[in-house]
């Protein structure tokens, strides 16, 4: 799949997972009351650099840093790019 986003260097591209909608207790929440998710999916990685290798791949489950990254609009579609330092974890 072609994103039309190529990040540079050790940088990914991921679509984070939507926001809560419910409590576990079954009452909806209002916009500003759902919590940011910080589970993603990676939809682009670039080639990493000579001192950070790329450990990621496309399609990659992973947990990210609350505060990394600049999000983004490509086509309807929101995004963010990040350091691949900023994702904590990839999840099996």
């Amino acid at each position: 799949m072609s994103l039309g986003i190529k990040p540079l260097g050790a940088r990914v591209v991921i679509k984070k997972d939507e926001a809560l909608e419910k409590t576990e207790g079954g009452l909806i929440l209002s916009g500003s009351a759902k919590e940011r998710p910080q589970q993603a999916v990676v939809v682009a990685v670039g080639p990493g650099t000579e001192d950070e290798k790329m450990q990621l791949k496309e399609g990659d489950h992973v947990i990210f840093s609350r505060y990394g990254g600049t999000d983004l609009k490509h086509e309807g579609v929101e995004y963010t790019i990040m350091e691949q330092k900023d994702i904590l974890a990839v999840i099996e």
